[in-house]
């Protein structure tokens, strides 16, 4: 999803000298394959959006799946930057990686200060390493890599899985079928009383390219700073039931809601303090509700493929 906003950004910007590569002719968890088409296509600036990402349902259940292929994918591509000298690397986080209970909003500092949520630590785990990974090459080496911390994702090209999808996608396909097949109730997952921000994915691509552009004084203070981080959010957040009424209302949904609290919350509230890159001259511009039309017309195309 991430990917693929980045290269519809970077080509209505005008850009043409754009490297991709199918999954099925690059494997990114083989570390030799990864070298061999970095040392071939030597790329001056790279964007890490690949991962393996998942739901609550996903992450608590295959955790050893979430750290080791996490670890493989970003090892790989932030070594194979540093060996064939990229210019400036972004690496692509989340906001899990902080302490689950957090003072809100986040500020990049906390990084590291508690515990982290056990449903997806292990995914976490993963993304703080990578963190660590780009600051050493930075503190070591000087190298410009930096590390955009987004709240939560959704958007076009959203993973609608019926488990191993994230919440709003997940939520957008289970009200779609009650109402398709007359259903006069839909179960949810969870109690409902958690807070989440969310972010469309165009905005965090309109994001990336900025931070990408920053000047050259901007991006290497990032870079070298303890962790070179920097969150990217809508700065509003809400409860999972409020979320699942609007898309109710997206939807036209007439049915009730029903929350089974035998299903993880996870973390209480999660949202960021997006302040550092407000200040440098991004801010979000897509509001929820649009981003759920949006998002719902995604889906609708993607189910009649």
């Amino acid at each position: 999803m991430v990917g693929s906003a980045i290269f519809r950004s970077m080509e209505s910007r005008g850009f043409t000298n754009v490297l991709t590569v199918d999954r099925a002719l690059l494997d990114l968890t083989n570390s030799v394959q990864v070298f061999n088409f970095f040392k071939s296509e030597q790329p001056e600036v790279v964007f890490i959006a690949a991962a393996k990402v998942g739901g609550i349902k996903a992450n608590n259940e295959n955790p050893s799946d979430f750290i080791l292929e996490n670890l493989r994918i970003q090892n790989n591509l932030i070594e194979a930057s540093f060996l064939t000298h990229v210019k400036r690397l972004l690496f692509l986080g989340s906001s899990c990686i902080y302490p689950k209970n957090a003072n809100q909003p986040i500020k990049e500092e906390y990084l590291l200060t508690g515990p982290l949520e056990k449903t997806n630590r292990a995914y976490a785990v993963a993304k703080i390493a990578g963190i660590e990974l780009c600051s050493s090459y930075n503190r070591q080496f000087g190298s410009q890599f930096v590390c955009a911390m987004p709240t939560n994702l959704y958007g076009i090209g959203d993973n609608y899985h019926s488990q191993n999808s994230h919440v709003i996608p997940g939520l957008l396909r289970r009200i779609h079928e009650a109402k398709s097949k007359n259903d006069d109730e839909v179960i949810i997952w969870g109690s409902g009383q958690p807070k989440r921000e969310f972010l469309f994915s165009e905005d965090l691509a309109e994001a990336l390219l900025f931070i990408m552009n920053l000047k050259d004084k901007d991006f290497g203070y990032l870079a070298m700073k303890s962790f070179p981080i920097i969150n990217i959010g809508s700065g509003f957040d809400l409860s999972i039931k409020d979320l699942a009424i609007r898309i109710c209302n997206v939807l036209n949904y007439k049915g009730s809601l029903t929350f089974d609290p035998s299903f993880p919350d996870g973390t209480p509230r999660k949202l960021i303090d997006s302040s550092n890159i407000n200040k440098l001259g991004w801010e979000a511009k897509t509001d929820l509700n649009d981003g759920l039309l949006m998002a719902y017309a995604d889906f609708l195309k993607s189910s009649r493929i």
